[in-house]
């Protein structure tokens, strides 16, 4: 059984008491609008592929709603590109992680489709950033050492 179909739920817990860890990494040398979109669009991949990490909604005391959030967090790291290009390509390899990539031609396309065509051209894409979702010791023994984004 996989860790996503065993996916127990603990929004009660801290999330470093958590059995699971969600990071991005994060090419440090990119400049800061396209780290922050890297960002973006994998947490928009991550929550499409497990979406049991968005927590429910919540009312403020004022009766404003208030979207979900991811109940496990997300810790953003910076690491160089040869590093993020070895996180990425290893951690693919395992079953246990769900891995969402930034790839430079994504953010140079202005239309999805002309990205797909150019990705099924490319065989070592360049990334700007990599997600991991999975067991803590699994995530932890690809990124354990990176510090945060900054």
């Amino acid at each position: 059984m996989s860790v996503l179909e065993e996916l127990d739920r603990r929004s009660d817990l801290p999330t470093k008491e958590l059995a699971v860890k969600w990071v991005i990494v994060i090419d440090r040398d990119l400049p800061r609008g396209l780290q922050a979109n890297a960002a973006a669009c994998l947490a928009a991949s991550v929550g499409v592929a497990v979406p049991a990490i968005v927590g429910s909604g919540g009312v403020d005391a004022s009766g404003l709603a208030h979207a979900g959030l991811p109940w496990t967090g997300c810790t953003v790291l910076s690491a160089p590109t040869a590093i993020v290009r070895r996180i990425r390509n290893d951690a693919a390899g395992e079953a246990d992680l769900v891995v969402s990539d930034m790839a430079d031609i994504a953010q140079r396309a202005n239309v999805y489709d002309d990205y797909l065509a150019e990705l099924a051209r490319t065989e070592t894409p360049s990334y700007y950033a990599v997600s991991l979702f999975g067991p803590r010791p699994l995530v932890e023994r690809f990124t354990g050492r990176l510090p945060l984004l900054r």
